[in-house]
């Protein structure tokens, strides 16, 4: 891909996942396939948004009030996109008897008493890991664990099939080059280094540790239930990657 290419790659990836105001003509498929690669570079953005919310409203207010604004604004860029994915998801996973009626769940917009739940318990546990977080690192933790929790949508689409036949993610469910998979982990990589200088190494790897177990066990239910993925399980494995992420970092972190 050319650089300018690159850039509007980059622009699509923005664009489909926040609310931020990207102005971007209309982009040829091959150009939207390839918008994934550039999903954990989005998280960055998102990231160093959110971050710089929580720490500004610390100097202010006590952190769990902070970890409150700095969350909220977080949904308020996204649309609740992943929110939303997430508790679809738990609906479809909890209520539905077989893959097809999970699918009609999903499907729904109403949200039911698993998705309820599961977006309170989800909610209120990111808050309360962010609030707890050391002062001088919680910056660079939500760096990381926006992009590399968006890096962890990358990995189901790499390795599962999409299983709807219409809807928003077939136009970026091709499996990405591998130049594409290098890019997103070049910047997964870049944007966990800054960890190495404001939390104990252990505290890091247990991090990385919680994202790999938050996306597996996670994957592996909708992977059972659905046979692939669709784009509301996307959402949801960023959650459940994010969430181990910061629980891993918190564990040794203070």
């Amino acid at each position: 891909m050319t650089r300018p290419s690159q850039m509007a790659s980059f622009l699509l990836a923005l664009k489909f996942l926040t609310r931020l105001p990207v102005r971007l003509d209309a982009a040829p498929p091959d150009l939207l396939a390839q918008s994934p690669r550039w999903y954990p570079a989005a998280g960055v953005v998102i990231g160093v948004i959110v971050g710089l919310v929580q720490v500004g409203a610390a100097l202010i207010w006590p952190p769990l009030v902070a970890a409150i604004l700095s969350t909220g604004v977080g949904i308020v860029l996204t649309g609740a996109l992943h929110e939303d994915g997430f508790a679809d998801t738990c609906d479809g996973l909890g209520g539905g008897r077989t893959k097809e009626h999970a699918l009609d769940i999903m499907r729904d917009s109403r949200i039911g008493s698993y998705g309820a739940l599961g977006l309170i318990l989800m909610l209120a546990g990111k808050i309360a890991i962010v609030a707890a977080l050391p002062a001088g690192a919680v910056f660079w933790v939500l760096i990381a664990g926006h992009a590399i929790s968006r890096g962890s949508m990358l990995w189901v689409m790499q390795v599962l099939t999409y299983v709807r036949t219409e809807g928003a993610g077939i136009a970026v469910s091709r499996l990405q080059p591998p130049e594409g998979v290098r890019v997103a982990g070049v910047t997964c990589g870049l944007a966990v280094l800054p960890l190495a200088f404001v939390l104990p190494v252990s505290a890091v790897v247990l991090g990385l540790v919680g994202l790999v177990a938050g996306h597996i066990a996670l994957r592996r239910r909708f992977e059972a239930k659905l046979g692939g993925y669709t784009g509301d399980c996307l959402g949801a494995t960023q959650q459940a990657s994010e969430i181990g992420f910061l629980l891993g970092c918190l564990a040794f972190a203070t």
